[in-house]
Order: C-alpha cells, then sequence, then structure tokens
C-alpha cells in the first residue's frame, strides 16, 4: 500500500508516451480477465462438484465464498507489498501463484481440499487486483482518457464474467469439472509473458517496513467478522459466532489505531475524509452485496430447475455482460455530461428494480424474462461500478492510488463474500424447510436437504414416482429461496441508490487536460 505520507515517487515512471500507455492496459486487462473468469465459473462447475466429492450445505458455501474472504483480507497487505518490491513484479508473480494454483483446484479430491485451493488461489487473486486500477492510475495522467481505461477495465470484468460461464459450459459438457479452473493457465502465460515486456515498473522506494503485525490484523479481522455474519445467518448466533465477531472486530479496531500510529502504515486512514471517496466505496460494497448471492444461485436454477446445459447455461446469462460492457465504456462521458450522482443512483436502482422482478421467479419462467433481467442488471451495473471507481481514482493523489486501489477492490470482494454468505444463506434456510415425500428413506432425506445438487444427485436408486416427487419439492423449494433473496437485493440495491443519490452530491469527475 502506498505510504501515507504525500511523498513524491521518485520511481514512480512516466506515464508511456503514444500508444504504448494502451499497450500496458492490455496487459492489466488480461489480469482482470484472469480474476474474473474464475470467479464466473465456479456457479456452472457447482453441480458437478458436488456429485464427485459430496460437500455438506456448509462446504459448498465455504468452496463459494472463501476466495472472496481471503482476498478481502489481505488486499489492504498485498497492496501495501506491491508499493514496496513494485506493482509490476507482483503483479507477474501473482499471475504466476494463480496459475500454480488454479491446478491444485482442478485436481483437488475432497471438499476439505477444494477449500484450502480456494484459500490460495484467494492469496494469489489479492496480489494481482490492486495493482491494476494503481497502475492504470498512475500510466493515464488525462482524467478523461483514465475515465475510457477504467470503463475499458471494468468492461474485461463483465466479458470474463461472459467468457468465463460459455467456455466454462463447453468445457463441462466435454470435461471434467477440473478443466474450468486449468483455462486460467493460458491467460497467466500470456500475461506474464506480455507484461515482462510492456508494463512500466511503478513503486516507492522509501515506503518504509512493511508491517506483519498489521497484515495479521487485517487477515484474522476481516475473515473473523465474515465467518460470524455466515454462520450467523445459516445456524443463528451461538457462542463461537460471537466469539468469532467479537475477535473480528477487536482486530479491525487495533488495525485502524495501529494505521493512524505508524509512520508509514499499510493503509492511509485519511482517505475515508474525501465524501466522494467514502461514498463511492460504500456503494460498490453494498450494491455487489445485493447482487452476488443472488448471481451465485441463479446458475445452479438455469441448470438443476430448468434443465439447462452448462454451456447453454452460459449462454444465457450472456446479456449482463453485454450490457456491462457497453455501459462501461460510455459511462464516463454520461457522467460527465449529466451528474456523476444521477449515473450511479440511476444504475442501481435500475439493478434493484430488476432483480425485485425476480420475486415472481417460477420454474417456467421463460427466457425473455430473464434475458431482460440480465441485460438490465449489466447496464445498470455497468454505469455505476464503472463511475465509482473512476471517482475513488480521482478524488485521492496520484502517489496514494494503491491506498485507494485496495480500499475499492477490498470493499467489492467484501461485499461479494457477505452477499454469498447472507443471500446464499437465505437461500439455503428457505430451500431446508421442504418436506420430503413419504417413504423417502432418511439418508436420501438428508443429502437432498443439504443442497438441490444433493437432491438431484441422491434419487438415482428410488423408485420413479418418488424420486420425480423429491426432485419437484426441492426445486420449489429452491425457487422460494431465491425469489427472497431476489427481494432482499432488491431492498438493497434501491437503498443503496438512495444513499448514492444524497452521499455523491456535488461530486464531479475531473475534466481532460491537455498532454504536454
Amino acid at each position: 500500500m502506498t505510504s501515507t505520507h504525500q511523498r513524491t515517487f521518485a520511481a514512480e515512471v512516466e506515464p508511456r508516451p503514444g500508444r504504448g500507455r494502451w499497450l500496458a492496459l492490455s496487459v492489466l486487462v488480461l489480469a482482470v480477465l484472469l480474476v474474473a473468469v474464475d470467479a464466473t465459473v465456479l456457479g456452472l462447475a457447482t453441480p458437478y462438484i458436488s456429485e464427485d466429492l459430496e460437500p455438506t450445505g456448509t462446504q459448498l458455501l465455504w468452496i463459494g465464498d472463501v476466495y472472496s474472504f481471503v482476498i478481502a483480507g489481505l488486499l489492504v497487505s498485498m497492496g501495501s507489498l506491491g508499493d514496496r518490491i513494485g506493482r509490476k513484479k507482483l503483479l507477474l508473480t501473482g499471475a504466476v501463484a494463480f496459475g500454480a494454483v488454479s491446478v491444485l483446484n482442478a485436481y483437488a479430491t475432497s471438499p476439505e481440499m477444494m477449500i484450502l485451493a480456494r484459500a490460495l488461489l484467494g492469496v494469489a487473486g489479492a496480489t494481482l487486483m490492486p495493482s491494476t486500477l494503481a497502475l492504470i492510475r498512475n500510466i493515464f495522467t488525462d482524467p478523461r482518457e483514465r475515465s475510457l481505461a477504467v470503463g475499458i477495465w471494468g468492461a474485461a470484468a463483465s466479458a470474463g464474467a461472459a467468457v468465463g460461464p460459455v467456455v466454462g459450459g463447453f468445457l463441462l459438457e466435454h470435461f471434467w469439472w477440473g478443466s474450468v479452473f486449468l483455462i486460467n493457465l493460458p491467460v497467466m502465460a500470456v500475461l506474464v509473458v506480455v507484461g515482462v515486456k510492456l508494463l512500466p515498473e511503478s513503486k516507492n522506494p522509501a515506503g518504509g517496513p512493511w508491517d506483519l503485525i498489521s497484515v495479521v490484523l487485517s487477515l484474522v479481522g476481516m475473515i473473523g467478522v465474515v465467518y460470524a455474519v455466515k454462520e450467523a445467518a445459516s445456524h443463528g448466533f451461538g457462542w463461537q459466532v460471537l466469539a468469532s465477531g467479537v475477535l473480528g472486530l477487536a482486530d479491525l479496531a487495533w488495525f485502524v489505531r495501529r494505521q493512524l500510529t505508524l509512520p508509514a502504515p499499510l493503509l492511509d486512514m485519511r482517505l475515508f475524509r474525501h465524501r466522494g471517496f467514502s461514498a463511492a466505496v460504500l456503494a460498490d460494497l453494498l450494491t455487489i452485496l445485493g447482487l452476488s448471492g443472488l448471481v451465485f444461485f441463479l446458475s445452479q436454477f438455469l441448470q438443476l430447475v430448468q434443465g439447462r446445459g452448462p454451456f447453454e447455461a452460459g449462454l444465457a446469462e450472456l446479456p449482463a455482460a453485454i450490457g456491462a460492457v457497453a455501459a462501461g465504456l460510455v459511462a464516463g462521458r454520461v457522467a460527465r455530461r449529466f451528474s456523476v450522482r444521477s449515473v450511479v443512483a440511476g444504475g442501481l436502482a435500475a439493478v434493484g428494480l430488476a432483480l425485485a422482478g425476480l420475486t415472481g421467479l417460477s420454474q417456467s419462467t421463460g427466457y425473455p424474462l430473464l434475458g431482460s433481467v440480465l441485460l438490465i442488471v449489466g447496464v445498470g451495473a455497468g454505469f455505476s461500478f464503472t463511475v465509482t471507481a473512476d471517482v475513488i481514482l480521482s478524488n485521492v493523489p496520484k502517489e496514494q492510488a494503491g491506498s485507494a486501489s485496495a480500499v475499492s477492490e477490498t470493499a467489492y470482494e467484501l461485499g461479494a463474500a457477505l452477499g454469498i454468505a447472507l443471500l446464499g444463506s437465505i437461500v439455503t434456510g428457505v430451500y431446508r424447510d421442504f418436506t420430503a415425500p413419504a417413504g423417502t428413506p432418511p439418508e436420501v432425506a438428508s443429502a437432498a436437504h443439504e443442497s438441490l445438487g444433493g437432491a438431484v444427485d441422491s434419487v438415482s436408486a428410488l423408485p420413479a414416482h418418488t424420486a420425480s416427487e423429491l426432485i419437484s419439492a426441492a426445486q420449489n423449494a429452491f425457487v422460494d429461496g431465491l425469489r427472497a433473496a431476489a427481494g432482499v437485493g432488491a431492498a438493497v440495491l434501491l437503498a443503496t441508490a438512495v444513499a448514492a443519490w444524497f452521499l455523491l452530491r456535488g461530486q464531479k469527475l475531473e475534466d481532460g487536460v491537455e498532454h504536454p
């Protein structure tokens, strides 16, 4: 992370002339694709992982969200490390590690091993994410060019979200589920080979020591809090949940206090004095919270409830990515013509209303409605995320770009983890209330209540009539849970839209300046 002092970055490179900065951006786009593809293919692979590794419902949630937990806990620390050893060096090292750990994910043989592999992937992902936005901030000094660069960066994330399900769906129909992780390898290889040549190095030669106590405090604090939220939503408040929450909050409070006293802290807490910065970070966190849990389960709905194949399910989710890419590329221009708060609040409101439309979801819901909802979600999120990322970078000095980027990404990942934990727990809680038909063996009923994938896999030995009734009951319960989660997600998004309208009042994006 960048030093809190207003130091000049003696080792900071000048922006690359001519086309060089856009070629450098293409490498950063590959890094974003690497993380985005991995995050989206997991949803499609979940039914296959359930069948092969037979995780419990809780283990399945951990497989889904431990990646985000670890990233959220380490982003601040890894951003600080990048400023000390070099952002380019950290980005390329992280890409190699990401590829290597992807192989471990692909060949996991038990739920516990899969959870560990996903956690290690989170460690590698945390080294990639802060570097991309920080390098954009330092490579593009013209605010209008930077807005376009951020839009392309965001569009790449959305494109990764589209490429992941489609390519992953194709692989799942032709190979085993581990192949969805191996697609990281060619992307990583190109990123490293091209990045070595095109990316400028950027670091603070006087960044101070990397404070290991702060690293541990941020990691333990973040995971403790998120774990407590997840377990409380799933199983209620027990002493373990309360202990985890109290420990996490105490660690985070200690972390904040320590940052205020260190001469070279991991995170400059004074960044939050900027109203626009704080509002944009909060908007990102709550938006992802409202979206992520629902998206995680939507892939299962398309496959296990509507009977689509993995490839078809991936294609079905394309409208969201197409909308986000289109909106992201023009978001900066639209925000300058109208206003930041109208674009952000309008985008969030559109997403909230689209999610509200899913409260009428049923097993027979046609694709025109689903496709329209996904398109609106993509457009709204594309406008909102692109503009808030630009606001975050615009509200801090160039030398603090690393801090700003890590806080932005932390909010994103924490929102994803909380969304899967809270909305996912709503889906799971409602789902488990269904009644198995008479004559269902206890062990089959138990497996069916763990997850919808478990229900589908457990009926093979049952009589056809009983199996059909059990699957139908499980699917109805899953859809009920999805409707409930959609309602909660819609409420979160609409409330966030109102808050953004007031908190971003008067916020503007910088105008362009002439290049020397």
